[in-house]
């Protein structure tokens, strides 16, 4: 076997899992009303089904007081249990087992939505929520104690395998062990023995609520990341603190709070494998098996971890929201064939945190699985000859999916590759992960044997000749001109000039970001990697304004500031004369020119490549458009439109 190490059982507690996989918790919002949903459960059992060892749900919340997020299972309602057991009952079909996470998350809670104060060990405001909470008192610690036994008791008589107590992240728990939040000074604050007493009263009450033949692990933070918090140090004293009490099966470790949140789902820019020393180093200090994740995307990466000891379990879990097949192809040597994840946090972080449903730009599956993906493919009444013009994303999915379902396809792209603007996007300083979109379609496309023609440009008039019986047009997007007075000058550029390399830049670059997102923040990067001077300028609040939900704001301005990169907000870009810019701030309206560069770059956003169509439409007898030349957005409307077309056509 290629990977012996991952796909050996592991024993936790009472529990054998039957590989080293497992999808850990993370917030979906797909519960409704504090309950289950069914495609709650249709989107964990894909996982199973796709060969997935443990599954463990997303936190459940033990106290009315806690309502970190709108949709949050509420574990302490009894109402719950018929939805777990529907839940335990589909994942169990698989032979994989399923724990439930259960927390209080204190401080990090919404009075908006509990309609109650916030309890906390200290009334010390989140960084996030920024709700002053109220200092729980000794009976409310008393309550919150005995509901996280009867969370327990409901996930036992749920039919799950075991329990995780979320002391992670985010957690009462460990707002009560840090010296960052726990100002008290009574027999719950002060000193380590003290800081530790609510979690130990947790688990000692849970595991007398569960009995000893129940699996009980913590989701421990393995180091806050943050002057006078928790270290690596503290929690390895804190792992043999908790071992001891011998009411423990595992530790599964996490990092970081809501300080410093995109060490929680790092970003493409974080390494892969970034958080695992954190876990070799709790595994040092204790015999209990050792659960670690963060950016392990890759089989073979998972095993070498494993090999060298430095965990028991993995944690993969944005790899298999991108491929819920990720376990079984890594089983059965098909690496090829796995859609590898980006970390690009779009859809998966990017919609939960706006309180949508969890998507995923490479599966437009995610959170529909009861209805929608490839499982689900009917294949076709009637074959057709397909014609896909245009070899993005969006014509790529178009291709693969009617292909599955049964037509003859041919996929026309005018350059000599596929990929469309992932291609350029994966130029951006830091970006070059990116591309494993287009290799993982380009993967599934020579595994179908869809023909592919590149270099062909694709006018009417090939089309009409060859008489296809359905058209998919995919053919993209360009830059937008900005559409200012002199923007047309001599050294003024775009965003795909200057990735591509055909800009002739000079020492001293103004870019005018309009976009807001990586298209400015990592070409001003990729500028300031080449030795260039940078000034990004821009009407909004911030540079790289849309940056916030993906987890990627805070690290691209860091790596802008380290580079030298100067960021000027609030500037309405009027006029440009010459190499002159002209404009005003647009609150205190007073008009200035900032001038002394040498090129001007614009990252204005994109304008639809439509013609194509139009020239088309009504004169063959099916024709659609998806993606970018319908209407210039992110590559997740791209591949899922693609993946639209390619079903109904």
């Amino acid at each position: 076997m290629q990977f012996p190490h991952l796909f050996s059982p592991l024993r936790i507690g009472r529990v054998t899992v039957p590989n080293r996989i497992s999808f850990s918790a993370h917030l979906t919002n797909l519960s409704k009303d504090g309950l289950p949903t069914e495609r709650l459960v249709s989107y964990l059992a894909a996982r199973a089904r796709g060969g997935a060892g443990l599954i463990i749900t997303e936190e459940q919340s033990v106290h009315p007081t806690d309502r970190a997020y709108e949709h949050l299972m509420e574990a302490f309602r009894p109402e719950i249990i018929p939805g777990y057991k529907r839940l335990t009952r589909a994942i169990h079909a698989y032979d994989t087992r399923i724990f439930a996470q259960i927390n209080h998350n204190g401080q990090q809670c919404s009075g908006v939505l509990s309609r109650l104060p916030v309890w906390a060990p200290s009334a010390v405001p989140d960084v996030m929520y920024r709700e002053t909470p109220k200092v729980m008192e000794l009976e409310d610690i008393r309550e919150v104690v005995a509901h996280f036994a009867l969370g327990a008791i409901h996930v036992r008589e749920g039919g799950f395998d075991g329990v995780e107590l979320q002391f992670g992240h985010s957690s009462l728990a460990r707002q009560f062990m840090s010296p960052l939040t726990n100002f008290r000074t009574d027999e719950y604050g002060g000193g380590f023995d003290n800081r530790m007493r609510f979690p130990l009263e947790v688990i000692a009450a849970v595991r007398q609520a569960v009995g000893s033949d129940f699996t009980v692990g913590v989701r421990l933070c393995a180091d806050e990341m943050i002057p006078g918090g928790l270290t690596l140090e503290d929690a390895k004293q804190i792992a043999q603190r908790l071992e001891a009490t011998g009411e423990l099966d595992y530790f599964n470790l996490t990092l970081a709070t809501f300080y410093n949140l995109y060490l929680v789902g790092g970003p493409m820019h974080l390494p892969l494998g970034y958080a695992v020393p954190l876990a070799a180093g709790v595994k040092q200090v204790t015999a209990l098996p050792v659960f670690t994740a963060g950016r392990i995307n890759d089989p073979a990466l998972a095993e070498r971890i494993l090999a060298d000891g430095q965990a028991d379990m993995i944690g993969v879990v944005r790899g298999q929201i991108a491929d819920p097949d990720f376990s079984s192809k890594a089983r059965e040597g098909r690496t090829d064939e796995i859609r590898y994840c980006i970390a690009c946090n779009q859809n998966c972080y990017g919609r939960v945190g706006l309180n949508h449903t969890i998507g995923c730009v490479q599966n437009p599956a995610v959170g529909h699985e009861d209805t929608e993906g490839e499982c689900h493919l009917r294949p076709t009444l009637r074959k057709k000859r397909v014609m896909v013009v245009g070899g993005g994303p969006a014509g790529m999915w178009a291709a693969k999916i009617a292909s599955l379902r049964g037509h003859d396809v041919t996929l026309y792209e005018k350059s000599q590759d596929l990929g469309g603007q992932v291609l350029l996007a994966a130029k951006g300083a830091g970006r070059d992960e990116f591309g494993a979109i287009a290799r993982n379609e380009r993967n599934q496309l020579a595994r179908l044997r869809v023909p592919v023609e590149l270099g062909v440009e694709v006018t009417p008039e090939f089309v009409l000749d060859r008489a296809p019986d359905a058209v998919i047009v995919a053919t993209g997007s360009r830059p937008k001109s900005c559409p200012v007075a002199g923007a047309d000058g001599p050294n003024v550029f775009n965003v795909w000039q200057v990735l591509g390399g055909e800009a002739q830049l000079g020492e001293r670059v103004l870019l005018i970001d309009y976009d807001g997102h990586h298209q400015a923040t990592a070409t001003a990067e990729f500028i300031a990697d080449l030795g260039k001077t940078v000034h990004v300028v821009t009407s909004a609040l911030f540079v790289g304004s849309d940056l916030g939900p993906s987890q990627d704001l805070y690290l691209s301005r860091q790596r802008l500031l380290q580079k030298g990169v100067t960021l000027t907000a609030d500037f309405a870009v009027m006029e440009i004369k010459g190499l002159d810019v002209h404009g005003f701030d647009v609150y205190s309206n007073v008009w200035s020119v900032i001038s002394g560069y040498d090129s001007i770059v614009t990252a204005m956003g994109n304008d639809a490549c439509d013609g194509l169509y139009f020239a088309l439409k009504g004169r063959v007898p099916e024709i659609v458009r998806v993606g970018d030349c319908v209407a210039p957005r992110k590559v997740d409307m791209a591949i899922l439109e693609g993946y639209r077309a390619g079903k109904r056509v």
